[in-house]
Parts: C-alpha cells; structure tokens; sequence
C-alpha cells in the first residue's frame, strides 16, 4: 500500500477488549484473546520457515472467472507445481461503501468475508485444499484504517484520529475512502488484535500480510504479533508490507516487504543502465541493522505485485519483456531474498491487473515456456539450502549480478546478465571449475570467463 493505489480497511462491529499490555510474559494476559473461536480443522504442520517460503499472491478478480474464493480451488494444483508453499490472498473482508471507491483496502467488517467473494465455508475449502497440496494460507491484513461505513466509526470515533475539531483524519497519504485509526487508544488496539486472532482460529489461516505497515505503532505491532504467536499449535508467517526494517523484525514480523530491491532494479538497473554492484550495497544495508534477529528473517523481493502491475506496469515492460523479466526473477529469489510471484507473471500476462474497478482475466494458456523457467527457478531454489539460507558472497561487474550462496559442501555459483546485450563476465581465479547446472542438470565447466546472451542467467552447483 506504500504505492500508488491505496488500500485500506474495516473492522467488525463485534468489539473484544482487553487491556492491552507491553510486554508478554506467563501471567500476563494475551490482547485480543477474549472470545476466541474454536479452532476450525488442524493446524497446518508445514508452514514454511521465512527463508523457505515462495510465496504467491492472488488477486481475486484477475485469477479466475469466477473471482471468487471458489475459483482458486482449480488451479491450485498449477500454482504447487510452480515450487510455491505459501498462498498469499488479497483483502477478503467486505468492502466500504460510503465514500468508496470499491478498494478491497477500504474494510467495513474485519470479521467477515466479502459476499462476493463467497462465505466462510469458502474461504475454509480453499485454505483446508490449500493444505492438503502442502501450501500456508497467508490473508492480506489492512489495519492501519478502516471504511467510513464501519461500526467503529459510530460506535467508537474516539478510535480514530481527529483534528482539532473533531473532525476524523484519513491516513497521511491522503486516501479520503478510509479513515485512520488511532493507535494510542488499547481498548482499539485489542479488538483489532482479537479480529486478527478470529481468522487463524475460525478458518486456520497462517499467518497475514499486513498492509501499509509503515502507519501503526512499534507498541501495536509488538502486542499483536505476540499475541497471534501465542496461539497454540500454530506457526504463523508474518510479512510487513513497510519501510521501517529493524521497527518491524523487533516487533515480531519475519518478512518485510523489499521496497527498495524493486525500485533499484526497476529504476536504476533496468531503467537507467547503472552498475549491478548496486545490489550489493543494498544487501549491506537491508540486513546490516538486524544483527540479534532471528537469522530466517528476511526481505520479501518480488519483480510485480498488485500495486507496481497498476502502477508503474507488469513485468514485461519493467523488465525487458519475457527474458529480461525472468532474469530479475532470478536476482528476487537468489539473492539473499524470500520471493513473491503475482497471479499472471508465471505466464507473462502482458496486460495490467486491475484490482478496484474493471476485470482483467489471466490467460492461463500463454507463455509455456515461462512456466517452465519459473518451475525450474523455484523449485531449485527449494531443493538448494545454500541458496534459501547460505552465506552471499558477491562478485557483480557493472552488468552482471554475480554471486555464490555457501552451505557446509554446497556451492551456487550464480550468474545474471542484467543487459539487453551479450556480455563476457571475466571469471574470478577462486570461482573456475566444474559445475552441474541446477536448472537443467548438465555438466558445465567453467574457465576464466563466460559469454552471457542478453538476460542470460546461468545457476551453477558444486
């Protein structure tokens, strides 16, 4: 939500309070947890850890037909044999009607699914199928504000922000179809938290997205996702769509939305020809702070999603079309990153994906050959530890993105022709040798340089 098109959300009219605390510990009592639901089904055994994960997202009016909860059930199948383990839905709650605008980010109940979309029993199929294929069910959380029509609005104003008038604010940026919410209020904080706490429990999802995370407080943060962990049998994913690193990995989130590795490549690499070795800086500063985190925890690095598709545009035309699009890929789910795939990429989807107004269907036939790379490109990294979790050691010229992942004996040599032009990487004396290719299983030996045709990329093990 940090983009152009803004999203933004509601809550229930069901109010669960509790005094909110600052710290857990074993006699203090866990925010939001009032009137918890039964636990629907098992907890899925299999969510993947932060660095494991390759995470899809769905946007519901792109991915099927039908658009609804239901359509995503047949294609389920399709999204596993990508090498995805983690399902990402966009807002399914319902969507505001006073001063909307038909964002599925402006949320009139937080405890409800969008009639639209289906019903509770719907969302429970596509999470229990979703499991049964081995993937997490991650829901896209928006609770940083709500739609003007919520309960809240009446029940509670004293809930949101206000001037000094009184009258009640939209969020900074400026969206006039939501209102902010105001996070110095625990009674707020806590029934919020309960409403985060119901989906886990009522439809056994693992874990959210939380949108625009850049607007509530460390203190919110660090109260919700101690109390969504403290939910027993579950291990949940946790991403933050947001800019303040070492703010969000303090306050219990495991992934963090990687603003900054698309804007280079789109901006500086792709757009305006500056050296690789950019990436190597970004690195640097995107994990140097996180020193006493938890070692998994990482940047979600994507290539497209719902936003940018709108935005800026999709992959094709960022990229360089299909070959330049796969080789950003690539740098996304290589380069000491966790990637994320938007619905319609894997098949080079050439139009825009709208997501507010108007209807897009992916064309699900296009572009084989792109299905195969991304199978390849994924499900290598899933079988490589040294790419998911091994030591980065880069050795980037300006036009290819070069690096190795180590781990114990596993060594991944990867190459990335970043130039819509053939190129000579001069190999350095440490790296030459023998190497199976990891995408298609041939020997390939390696001397003191390599010849890369435009957007070449090469995934070398030993």
């Amino acid at each position: 939500m940090l983009l152009t098109i803004k999203k933004l959300a509601v809550l229930s009219g069901t109010v669960l309070v509790l005094a909110a605390c600052k710290k857990h510990d074993d006699t203090a009592p866990i925010v939001g947890a009032t009137n918890d639901p039964a636990q629907y089904g098992t907890p899925f055994a299999s969510v993947p850890e932060p660095a494991d994960a390759n995470v899809y997202q769905v946007n519901f009016s792109a991915f099927s037909q039908a658009g609804t909860l239901q359509g995503i059930i047949p294609r389920l199948d399709s999204v596993r044999a990508l090498g995805v383990n983690t399902l990402y839905l966009m807002p399914i709650y319902p969507i505001g009607q006073l001063k909307g605008i038909g964002s599925p980010y402006a949320v009139r109940d937080y405890q409800a699914v969008n009639p639209s979309l289906g019903t509770l029993a719907d969302l429970r199929a596509v999470v229990d199928a979703a499991h049964a294929k081995g993937m997490a069910v991650v829901l896209d959380w928006v609770g940083n504000h709500t739609a003007w029509d919520h309960p809240w609005v009446n029940e509670h104003r004293d809930w949101y922000q206000q001037d000094a008038n009184g009258t009640l604010r939209n969020p900074p940026a400026g969206f006039t179809d939501v209102l902010q919410l105001n996070f110095a209020k625990p009674d707020m904080r806590a029934a919020l938290i309960a409403a985060m706490r119901y989906w886990v429990l009522a439809a056994n999802v693992d874990g959210y997205r939380f949108d625009y995370a850049d607007g509530p407080t460390y203190q919110f943060f660090t109260e919700a996702n101690t109390s969504l962990k403290s939910i027993a049998g579950h291990k949940l994913l946790l991403i933050a769509e947001g800019s303040q690193r070492d703010y969000f990995f303090r306050s219990g989130f495991n992934l963090q939305y990687g603003f900054d590795f698309f804007s280079i490549m789109e901006k500086r690499i792709f757009g305006g020809q500056k050296s690789a070795k950019i990436l190597d800086s970004l690195n640097t500063a995107n994990y140097a702070s996180y020193r006493g985190l938890p070692p998994t925890a990482r940047m979600l690095r994507y290539t497209s999603n719902h936003d940018v598709n709108v935005s800026d545009g999709t992959p094709l035309d960022l990229f360089g079309g299909k070959a330049g699009s796969l080789a950003a890929f690539v740098v996304a789910a290589y380069m000491n990153g966790t990637p994320m795939v938007y619905n319609g990429q894997e098949v080079g989807t050439p139009q825009r994906l709208p997501f507010i107004q108007g209807r897009q269907v992916i064309d699900w036939s296009l572009n084989p050959d792109m299905v195969l790379a991304y199978k390849r490109i994924l499900r290598f990294r899933s079988a490589s530890n040294a790419v998911r979790n091994g030591a980065l050691t880069s050795y980037s010229s300006d036009d290819v993105c070069a690096f190795t992942k180590t781990a114990g004996s596993e060594q991944v040599l990867t190459l990335i022709n970043l130039r819509n032009r053939a190129v000579t990487y001069a190999v350095p004396a440490a790296l030459a040798g023998s190497y199976r290719n990891g995408l298609t299983g041939q020997a390939v030996p390696v001397g003191t340089q390599v010849s890369l045709q435009p957007y070449e990329y090469l995934v070398l093990q030993k």
